[in-house]
């Protein structure tokens, strides 16, 4: 059976050395996060803080750190999830259609919410200035809870199958909130808390919420599931953690779950907001302060021994890339089925996630048609950005997978090579335009603005990529474009000057750049050329490219071409596709770490200290 509590995970990871435990005091403003991404970055255990300055309860954090950790937590469920795949049952999908039932093992069966009229989650009450307050970035606006369970209800369809878990962040100090009494509720779009919260605007009433901290494991991977809208996580939780979830009926409230380690109750008033951030997210810049939802705490409770779990995230790879992989495990065999000719889908971490979806799909539409071009891709895009948070992806690269069957779309690298070889500027590029964006990317210029754009390519390869500079290609002079360098085959990075902008928000170096080359010059042998601030440090490894790449760009804004054109309101170029990822003034600044805390955690790698050997 799974783990019921998060004691008795800690406590067997523990025992099975994949844990270890820190008694020397540590902080939790900045310096406890700035261990646990150390430790992630070097592969290291899970980790158990025993003394945490200024709070009595000791914290956990790196948990799911490693995928074999990860799978070593779930042993019990995982193979038997993917048998329900397997069988075509999708985990979601039975809670729809009863007579799927008949194909769960006797454990599914038992999945639902077990109501129950006590449990030790609120054993005791505290207040919210009492709580281990994490504070994982030098600019945050606060301490934040990074691994809530956010439990919310429709408010006119109350009940377990009417309800949602979500991992939404919950700033717990600073900026404008009253001390003990309100904390900030910051969700994103496309989160199913919105759906409720709409509907309790719409009926001029509260929306109350509990947020659960710790417990079983499979709650906090069941609230970052994408599970489709209207069906309960707390469902999924069941099934992943091998035992029926135990939730306190309460009268006039919502059920608390009876297992957590700390739960806060309350409600938020509708249209009622507040300034919230800045945050250290999971794209590497912060999230800077905007008005959003206010949760008022009626109280705060914890059980006997409780253990407060965390996470940090910055610039990827860190600790939520293992949710996304333990997702794409569970889910991903779902999705050619629910989009049929969809063969495979990688939402790519290094980038963002968000930012770059790739894709391989199906292109059957004319096979008599000797002429390939993108058909059937087109409409599978579509279908894609239509995908629950899917349709968060910014630039979505789709190929065909009869031209390649051996194609993977995790080998990035390669994948572009594919994609570069066959794709024709003129037609194949697809944007959408003044449209809804992540809201932790600012380059749209406002909070969940931008624009997306679909690259599709099939065909035979239409050019052979270079993979060195030649002699003939030189930079504008006098430009203050220089140092290009080659990342990958058909890729060309260059360093411009900085940006620029005129009255009307745009950079006229880069029309100006564009227009000092022909379609004929030797430059277009790279098709993708890329103008980054650094071109040293974007050019330096794959990572760093995507990163830089796509979280610092928009599609509408800042993709130019070399000859570019406009027909029938298609827009194409006739040589080289030109990226414009310089930082911009209304860009969040890039993620560092504080000098002085580096240093005391460097004193805790030394000889003899609990982290030598470790990082």
């Amino acid at each position: 059976m799974g783990y019921r509590t998060l004691r008795a995970c800690v406590e067997d990871l523990l025992a099975t050395r994949r844990m270890i435990q820190i008694d020397v005091p540590i902080d939790p403003n900045l310096e406890a996060a700035e261990i646990q991404r150390r430790v992630f970055r070097a592969g290291g255990p899970a980790l158990y803080f025993a003394s945490v300055r200024g709070c009595r309860f000791p914290m956990a954090c790196n948990l799911f750190g490693t995928m074999d950790r990860v799978r070593y937590i779930f042993r019990d469920a995982l193979d038997g999830l993917a048998r329900l795949v397997q069988f075509g049952v999708d985990p979601s999908d039975w809670l729809r259609r009863p007579r799927l039932m008949l194909k769960l093992p006797w454990w599914a069966l038992t999945a639902r919410p077990k109501p129950v009229s006590w449990g030790p989650a609120t054993a005791y009450g505290i207040s919210v200035s009492q709580l281990p307050h994490l504070r994982s970035w030098p600019n945050d606006g606060g301490a934040y809870i990074t691994l809530p369970v956010v439990y919310t209800e429709d408010p006119a369809r109350p009940g377990f199958f009417h309800s949602n878990l979500g991992m939404y962040r919950i700033q717990l100090d600073g900026g404008q909130y009253e001390p003990d009494h309100q904390v900030g509720m910051h969700y994103q779009i496309h989160r199913g808390i919105g759906v409720h919260h709409a509907k309790a605007i719409e009926l001029k009433q509260k929306l109350r919420v509990n947020v659960f901290v710790g417990g079983a494991p499979a709650m906090t991977v069941a609230a970052v599931m994408p599970l489709p809208e209207g069906i309960s996580e707390l469902f999924f939780a069941g099934l992943l953690g091998r035992h029926r979830i135990p939730m306190i009926r309460r009268k006039d409230s919502l059920p608390i779950y009876a297992e957590a380690d700390f739960v806060l109750t309350g409600y938020i008033e509708p249209k009622r907001l507040l300034p919230e951030g800045p945050f250290g997210d999971h794209l590497g810049y912060y999230s800077l302060a905007h008005d959003f939802p206010m949760m008022r705490v009626e109280h705060v409770y914890h059980r006997p021994r409780p253990i407060w779990p965390f996470t940090v995230v910055g610039r990827p790879p860190q600790e939520d890339t293992m949710f996304g992989r333990l997702i794409h495990e569970i889910v991903g065999p779902i999705l050619p089925r629910t989009i049929p000719g969809i063969r495979a889908v990688h939402a790519v971490d290094a980038a963002g996630v968000h930012p770059l979806l790739l894709a391989i799909g199906s292109e059957r539409y004319t096979p008599y048609d000797e002429r390939k071009r993108p058909q059937e891709l087109l409409t599978l895009a579509n279908a894609l950005l239509g995908q629950g948070q899917l349709s968060l992806a910014k630039y979505l690269w789709l190929a065909a997978g009869e031209d390649d069957p051996e194609l993977d779309v995790h080998d990035v690298g390669d994948f572009f090579r594919h994609m570069l070889e066959r794709v024709d500027w003129h037609r194949d590029l697809h944007f959408q335009t003044c449209t809804t964006a992540d809201t932790l990317d600012y380059t749209g210029g406002a909070l969940n603005t931008g624009s997306k754009l679909i690259v599709a390519a099939v065909g035979t390869p239409r050019r052979t990529l270079p993979v060195a500079l030649d002699s003939r290609i030189k930079m504008p002079r006098d430009s203050g474009f220089r140092d290009p360098r080659v990342l990958l085959p058909g890729i060309l990075v260059v360093q411009g000057p900085p940006f620029r902008a005129e009255e009307n928000g745009e950079d006229k170096s880069m029309a100006a750049y564009c227009a000092a080359y022909t379609r004929h010059d030797a430059i277009n042998l790279f098709p993708l050329i890329v103008v980054a601030d650094d071109a040293d440090f974007t050019a330096r490894n794959l990572d760093n490219f995507l990163w830089t790449t796509f979280t610092r760009s928009d599609p509408a804004r800042d993709v130019h071409g070399i000859e570019a054109f406009i027909h029938r309101k298609h827009w194409g170029c006739h040589g080289s596709l030109v990226i414009d990822a310089r930082a911009k003034p209304e860009h969040p600044p890039p993620l560092i770490e504080n000098p002085e805390v580096s240093r005391r955690v460097d004193e805790l790698a030394a000889p003899g200290k609990p982290l030598h050997g470790i990082i």
